[in-house]
């Protein structure tokens, strides 16, 4: 019998995957816009620097831009060392299998490539996931560990449940299990970004890494959580959240024309409800709607209120401001 990881899908998780998958299906132009080799140069420095940096790494994007261009940098050799080997990780990124153990392996080598000694295979002691000083999660006895990895391969290969909830699952077991002496952290959050790319390519170049290291505290806590529980389902909340975060706040620089405020303003004939603008978007969702188009839309000062005074009245209709029109000219 396959082992099942244990895991708790909360109405408020199916919700978050449905909102996700409707924003994707939003993207089709920041799809095609994510090819190009600016894009893909910046949100490779974002996951980099961010990854990195929740292991304790200082340098700067502007440092790893530095290095991705064949620059000199002053900086811990140890620190350049890890972003020369992420850098060369990602190279790789796209050849990699999410469903190999022997491409989890081989990431592994290049990313702690002169870092540690047991490189691309188990650990041969114990460890621990730690925060600061703090032990947060011991992980299981090293002669385990074999056995752990190959059951959560197998479950990876034939499990049929949705790739956003897959990957966060395997970022989770793979943290509990902690295989490797060192770099669990970074390979972790690799390995969800390769099943996430494989499902749906646009996550090639989405930097996730980057907006968990601005919540570093949330992920640790999430990850005690879920051990606490024996359950990964806060985990799998928090990591939803990443994903929906970022796939909002980093496409106005993918594709300033694609992002939801803007399309909100091309959606716009005179003064409609908020009804009449969800249908013209094609969206379902309404909490999404509000967070990701209305609210972004009126604090930008890009659209406003027929009935300032009474934001919630059901006559309530919004048109565009001078502001929102300057930007639809600006864009063309």
């Amino acid at each position: 019998m396959t082992y099942q990881p244990p895991y708790t899908i909360t109405p408020e998780i199916l919700n978050q995957v449905a909102s996700i998958c409707e924003l994707l299906g939003q993207l089709t132009q920041i799809t095609r816009q994510s090819n190009s080799l600016r894009l893909r140069r910046i949100n490779r420095i974002r996951t980099i620097h961010g990854s990195l940096a929740i292991e304790g790494n200082t340098m700067s994007e502007a440092q790893i831009s530095a290095i991705l261009e064949g620059k000199r940098v002053i900086a811990p050799p140890r620190e350049v060392q890890e972003v020369k080997n992420a850098l060369a990780a990602y190279d790789r990124f796209e050849n990699w299998d999410p469903h190999s153990p022997a491409d989890l392996l081989d990431a592994h080598r290049i990313l702690m490539s002169g870092l540690i000694d047991e490189l691309g295979r188990n650990r041969s002691s114990g460890v621990g996931v730690m925060t600061g000083q703090l032990v947060i999660h011991m992980a299981p006895p090293s002669e385990r560990v074999p056995q752990l990895m190959q059951d959560l391969f197998a479950w990876l290969a034939t499990t049929d449940i949705h790739p956003l909830l897959a990957s966060s699952i395997f970022h989770y077991e793979f943290e509990f299990i902690h295989p490797f002496a060192d770099g669990n952290g970074r390979m972790g959050r690799l390995w969800q970004s390769l099943i996430l790319a494989n499902w749906n390519p646009l996550f090639a170049n989405m930097p996730v890494e980057s907006l968990i290291f601005e919540h570093q505290a949330d992920y640790y806590r999430a990850i005690k959580q879920s051990s606490d529980r024996a359950d990964s389902g806060p985990f799998i909340a928090f990591m939803l959240k990443m994903i929906w975060n970022t796939l909002t706040t980093s496409t106005p620089e993918a594709a300033p024309e694609a992002t939801p405020e803007v399309r909100l303003l091309y959606a716009m004939q005179g003064e409609m409800s908020r009804l009449q603008l969800k249908t013209a978007l094609g969206l379902k969702d309404d909490e999404h709607f509000r967070k990701a188009y209305l609210v972004p839309a009126l604090a930008k000062g890009w659209i406003e209120m027929t009935l300032p005074q009474k934001p919630r009245s059901p006559n309530q209709k919004y048109r565009i401001s001078k502001e929102g029109q300057k930007i639809v000219a600006h864009l063309g």
